[in-house]
């Protein structure tokens, strides 16, 4: 036993009674809990709360999201308020909906830098934003076939694999992302697999923020130091290293996300992969993204958005 550790019985009631009631702070989770004959002091409720990721009201709120998604637990009056409450707050912030894994996936371009000799190198990342399970792959170029390459060749089969369908992506209105479906390979990509598809409002970055978080994450934790200890010659050599990377990024390393709750994105996937049925089950595939958020009527203007790289390049068919 931990020298000055809570009996287990007192943490479990703690952390019980943060999911019941998340609204409530230290002092009134001591008092509440002393009614019941439990006595814990409001520094030790905070404790409690740090080891189990749960200090904030925001924090608490996700733990309780969590348990309402994978075990549909019935929520009482105190819940539900607290819970309609954080959703009005995050669509006031602009922040995004997501149900299941696959329901909404991130897409975005990300500038890794230049190497001598290789050129510049261009990341394409894709983050699944139920799970936050992740995806990249270089390139040395930046257009509408590489980011259909993407999906089709990591993103795609990974999702096949599990026996789920990747149902919707969002993406900013880069020319790699938003053209004319008969004349852009990505457009045509996802009508081909039966995507939809989700651009961010213009000029608003932080709808797509779960990608630019990724994306200063493996900045900072994989090419800072891989460019430090390693010359590249090529891309391949890169790819290797980072696919090590992402690999233990999604099957090691833990996450805060609002489903991961402190699990690996890849334990949260899995545990999410009964959502997703229950919801395919329930025919609710069709519950669209916040509209007030993203909107997926297209482009703002066409002619803004079509490819200049048709020209070089052939299409495939997976």
């Amino acid at each position: 036993m931990i020298k000055n550790r809570v009996e287990e019985r007192i943490e479990q009631a703690v952390v019980q009674m943060a999911i019941a009631n998340p609204a409530l702070g230290q002092v009134r989770v001591s008092n509440e809990l002393r009614k019941k004959g439990i006595l814990v002091s409001p520094g030790g409720v905070r404790s409690i709360w740090l080891r189990h990721d749960m200090e904030t009201f925001q924090k608490r709120l996700k733990a309780l999201s969590t348990k309402v998604e994978q075990e549909g637990i019935v929520l009482d009056e105190n819940q539900v308020a607290a819970l309609e409450k954080a959703k009005a707050e995050k669509q006031a912030h602009g922040e995004i909906e997501t149900y299941y894994p696959g329901f909404l996936v991130a897409q975005d371009t990300y500038y890794v830098g230049y190497i001598k000799g290789v050129g510049h190198i261009y990341q394409q990342t894709v983050i699944d934003t139920y799970s936050k399970i992740g995806f990249a792959k270089l390139y040395d170029r930046t257009n509408a076939l590489v980011a259909a390459d993407m999906l089709n060749d990591r993103v795609v089969p990974f999702f096949e694999q599990h026996d789920l369908k990747l149902m919707r992506m969002l993406t900013d209105r880069g020319t790699e992302y938003c053209g004319n479906r008969e004349t852009h390979e990505y457009e045509l990509y996802l009508a081909i697999e039966d995507i939809d598809h989700s651009k961010i409002k213009a000029k608003s970055p932080q709808t797509n923020g779960i990608c630019e978080r990724f994306n200063r994450t493996v900045q900072n934790e994989f090419y800072a130091i891989a460019f430090r200890k390693k010359i590249y010659t090529s891309i391949e050599q890169l790819q290797t290293d980072l696919d090590t990377w992402m690999n233990s990024y999604n099957t090691q390393r833990t996450h805060s996300g609002k489903y991961c709750f402190g699990k690996t994105p890849m334990q949260t996937f899995l545990e999410g992969m009964e959502v997703a049925r229950r919801y395919q089950l329930q025919d609710t595939g069709k519950i669209q993204p916040d509209e007030q958020v993203i909107g997926s009527s297209g482009c703002e203007s066409e002619n803004n958005c079509v490819s200049s790289q048709m020209a070089s390049d052939t299409f495939f068919v997976r």
